[in-house]
């Protein structure tokens, strides 16, 4: 079997994070190959923010983190190594300009995936990085506390330092396929419940397929169970022929896949009318009926909320659209209103990982030093990106988070 003894680092995987630990390493003199188990990098990179490629976005670091929940501070020094504006400078030094269109989302100037991966790929040969592709490492080789190297379906690589940045269990059609957590698990770390995350949702109710002609803005979408109530997440929704999705469900359902495995269902209230209350729905009903035109409630409603939708609600209550407001009882008006305030979904599943952008759980945190993304375990084991339990939402924090973590990963402590 061809044996290669020439490196200092070894990269499992050409996402963002593996990419960036390559050029951070070589531009510190160190023999450096990435080893892509499929036939060319940065695939999933490619698919980023549907090929515009969100790259990162422009809060403070102290927010970004709160963004993460509870496991945010583990970011903490690999941001101060590497955040956002460190980004948007290393890649304006290897030729890649970015803006910031609407204030937060940091974009290539090009809109398009292609031109951060042509000038990673620039700068990677620039450095005399060895691509090496169709290269599946099959096990991590270790003598005692030490890396020694890797193994893959036709090689052994040998180096003193190794980094997994495989990714996670989304985009399997990118090769995604959870190497990185077996790989890590066989050496002793654990890998936490992994579940799809980023990603529609299916709901029991069947109204919803006839809503799907519009975006509603600024939905409070929250879960209506006793001990989750707390979870719950604002932005746009859009309704689909068998659910729900947009941006706050992509980044709700990192908290309600997890859910899903406990529960057989999951339901949950949502406020549709950017955030009133039934006593402002109230207030904003009595001043539209002093229009003239304003006769029926399906006309009412439809000053809060699109058509479709307007009358689904209405129908919810068991209320004809057509009637007139004033004609209604009083216990079908509050119905209406109390709809209008909070509309109940019930989550009955999703479409696995073939449909997340990224998975939630990976390597335990707890065996991860979070100032060089080393393992605590195995000397000479990095980690970085998705591979890790650490994910956020959509917006650009994902891949800063890659970026980030295999920014210090590619330092190296020896």
């Amino acid at each position: 079997m061809p044996t290669s003894t020439k490196y200092d680092l070894i990269v499992i995987g050409s996402g963002a994070a593996g990419i960036i630990a390559a050029i951070v390493a070589a531009r510190n003199k160190k023999r450096v190959v990435i080893l892509e188990k499929l036939s060319q990098i940065a695939s999933k990179l490619k698919a980023t923010g549907g090929g515009r490629c969100n790259l990162t976005n422009t809060l403070s670091n102290e927010e970004f983190m709160n963004r993460f929940g509870r496991d945010g501070r583990f970011m903490q020094d690999a941001l101060k190594a590497f955040d956002h504006t460190k980004l948007v400078s290393f890649l304006e030094e290897i030729g890649i300009e970015t803006h910031a269109p609407d204030g937060f989302r940091i974009f290539p100037t090009s809109h398009s995936s292609a031109t951060i991966i042509e000038g990673l790929k620039k700068e990677l040969a620039n450095l005399g990085v060895e691509i090496l592709c169709n290269q599946k490492v099959t096990r991590l080789l270790s003598t005692g506390k030490h890396i020694d190297g890797v193994r893959t379906q036709s090689d052994t690589f040998l180096a003193p330092n190794v980094i997994v940045a495989t990714g996670g269990l989304g985009y399997p059609t990118l090769g995604a396929e959870g190497d990185g957590y077996n790989l890590a698990s066989e050496l002793g770390h654990k890998v936490t419940d992994l579940s799809p995350a980023m990603m529609p949702l299916k709901t029991k109710e069947s109204w919803v397929a006839n809503c799907r002609a519009d975006t509603i803005a600024k939905v409070e979408l929250r879960v209506d169970l006793k001990k989750h109530k707390k979870l719950r997440a604002k932005g746009d929704l859009i309704f689909t022929k068998s659910g729900i999705r947009g941006p706050v469900v992509l980044d709700f359902a990192r908290e309600i896949t997890p859910l899903l495995k406990k529960y057989a269902e999951v339901p949950v209230l949502l406020n549709l009318t950017k955030g009133k209350n039934e006593e402002q729905i109230r207030e904003h009903f009595k001043k539209m009926l002093l229009d003239e035109n304003i006769k029926s409630v399906g006309e009412l409603v439809k000053t809060l909320l699109p058509e479709a939708l307007a009358y689904e609600l209405c129908k919810l209550a068991k209320i004809d659209p057509n009637e007139k407001y004033k004609k209604i009882e009083g216990k079908k008006r509050d119905k209406l209103i109390s709809l209008l305030t909070w509309t109940p979904l019930t989550i009955t599943g999703h479409d696995g990982f073939k449909m997340a952008m990224i998975t939630r759980g990976g390597i335990s945190l707890k065996e991860i030093n979070p100032k060089t993304m080393q393992s605590k375990l195995i000397d000479g084991l990095y980690f970085c990106g998705e591979v890790m339990n650490l994910d956020g939402p959509c917006g650009g924090y994902n891949l800063q988070w890659s970026f980030s973590s295999g920014y210090l990963a590619g330092q190296l402590l020896r």
